[in-house]
């Protein structure tokens, strides 16, 4: 049984994010890292993926929908990717890294202290797209985990890049926001499990990471991706109002 685990979701390749979520006293300290996908699209993607490979046993991963789609764009079984920065990315990753993503679970399942059975995935225990906010409805919810076991009583997930915590049909839902592109607020976001739950915010130097990433990134549009995603130009206002409809709130009655 794990006592205290640290979870960093959609971290999006950028570096000097990450490298100051994993300097928090907290995360070093933490039995297990656990990564909930969209780990390498983005404009430092090799560097992300050796840091990470080179913590060893501690880290724990979970694939999400642009990983799957980089592994997809190199492997030929697709021609485009959504995000115009993920093709770049692709191409710049070498066979190992290729290798490490196309053994990726979907999810998967821990038990922490004080919480049980906790079940880890990207953007629903079903699908590593779809969509649940803080404000889905509850047949929602009970939609997304209609498969579960009983006694998974908390599932944490990333995928829309904005930090909640919330109750649905008893089961505690954690997101915990992203480390390189958050929506709403600067700041690397992630979460601290065991024996509850923390929702925590790294802030670090913008600027001079900024200057890190433009200056490390051959990405052709690497400024304005740099200026738009680290000074989080995204409101959560925009993001839920763009989510929102992916829900199927909708199609409600």
């Amino acid at each position: 049984m794990l006592s205290r685990t640290a979870v960093l979701s959609d971290i999006h390749g950028v570096l000097p994010a990450l490298e100051a979520v994993l300097d928090e006293p907290e995360v070093r300290a933490a039995d297990r890292i656990v990564l909930t996908g969209d780990i390498a699209a983005g404009p430092q993607p090799t560097q992300v993926l050796d840091l990470l490979a080179g913590l060893g046993d501690r880290v724990v991963w979970i694939s999400g929908n642009a990983d799957r789609e980089l592994l997809e764009y190199r492997r030929g079984q697709r021609d485009t990717i959504p995000d115009p920065i993920a093709p770049w990315a692709a191409e710049q990753l070498r066979g190992d890294h290729l290798d490490l993503l196309a053994c990726l679970p979907r999810s998967l399942t821990l038990t922490l202290r004080g919480m049980g059975k906790v079940l880890f995935c990207h953007a629903t225990p079903r699908d590593d797209e779809e969509v649940v906010l803080v404000d889905s409805r509850l047949d929602r919810w009970q939609e997304v985990f209609g498969s579960l076991d009983a006694d998974i009583r908390t599932v944490v997930l990333g995928h829309t890049h904005m930090p909640f915590v919330r109750l649905a049909h008893g089961r505690l839902v954690i997101n915990p926001g992203s480390v390189g592109m958050p929506y709403g607020r600067t700041g690397a976001h992630w979460a601290l499990l065991g024996p509850g739950v923390e929702l925590r915010t790294t802030n670090f130097d913008i600027e001079a990471a900024i200057t890190q990433v433009t200056q490390d990134s051959s990405y052709p549009e690497i400024a304005e991706w740099a200026d738009y995603f680290l000074r989080a130009h995204a409101t959560d206002a925009a993001a839920l109002a763009a989510f929102g409809p992916r829900d199927g709130r909708l199609d409600t009655p």
